[in-house]
């Protein structure tokens, strides 16, 4: 089976936790686009549901097919969040942003009651760290916080490079928010949290792309079918 119908099995699968009336969360990804896609065919069968999204590109897919939109200056929280990662680890800690929208991603997931996390099988690792971690920065004073963001990664135990993301036509990739993206290749981390609080008060950091105590469960397919995770 191919990578797609793997990712399309698993937002399947999250949309029977789907109940009329919700308020939900709209990832962003390729996996959540899938979720969007099968939840546009819900609601042109009578399902009455309302969606945030996470980026311009799911606004733009949730319009295509279908699914009514709100904002969070609107509604104040949300049932759930339907979202991809680009790794899972057993406790699920998540490391998002590799489209680029982890900090509306946050928001979204932050505001939800729960966040189920669809992914291939291939997304569940050991330690997170394998996928670079996208850390949203301001460009303002970058050395600067580059500098910091260093001495973060020496504090909880992790080094790599860092890379600043580029856009299709080869300058800097901006995001939604109009800031940029340091892709930190850190291999592993062996203590998420404690990284994601030191770069959490760095200044020229807007947000980093580890998701702590957000995911409350995952939906994983794989050849064996579809595993379901849930935070211990």
């Amino acid at each position: 089976m191919d990578m797609d119908a793997l990712k399309r099995q698993a937002a399947a699968r999250a949309l029977e936790e789907v109940r009329d009336g919700m308020k939900l969360g709209l990832g962003t990804g390729s996996t959540a686009k899938h979720f969007v896609e099968l939840l546009g065919e819900k609601v042109r069968t009578g399902l009455k549901v309302v969606g945030v999204p996470t980026s311009e590109v799911t606004r733009a897919d949730a319009i295509r097919c279908g699914v009514p939109l709100t904002t969070l200056d609107d509604i104040d929280h949300l049932d759930l969040t339907v979202d991809g990662a680009d790794e899972i680890d057993p406790a699920l800690n998540l490391i998002k942003g590799g489209g680029g929208a982890l900090l509306r991603e946050k928001i979204v997931a932050a505001a939800s009651d729960r966040m189920i996390v669809i992914a291939d099988e291939s997304k569940w690792v050991e330690v997170l760290g394998r996928f670079p971690l996208p850390v949203e920065v301001i460009p303002f004073g970058l050395a600067a916080t580059r500098a910091a963001m260093d001495r973060a990664f020496a504090q909880s135990g992790a080094s790599g490079e860092m890379v600043i993301r580029q856009g299709k036509d080869g300058h800097a990739f901006v995001t939604d928010g109009g800031h940029w993206i340091i892709d930190a290749h850190l291999g592993r981390i062996g203590d998420a949290p404690r990284l994601a609080a030191l770069l959490s008060v760095i200044p020229g950091v807007v947000e980093h792309g580890l998701f702590i105590g957000l995911g409350t469960s995952a939906v994983l397919a794989g050849a064996q079918g579809i595993r379901v995770v849930e935070r211990r």
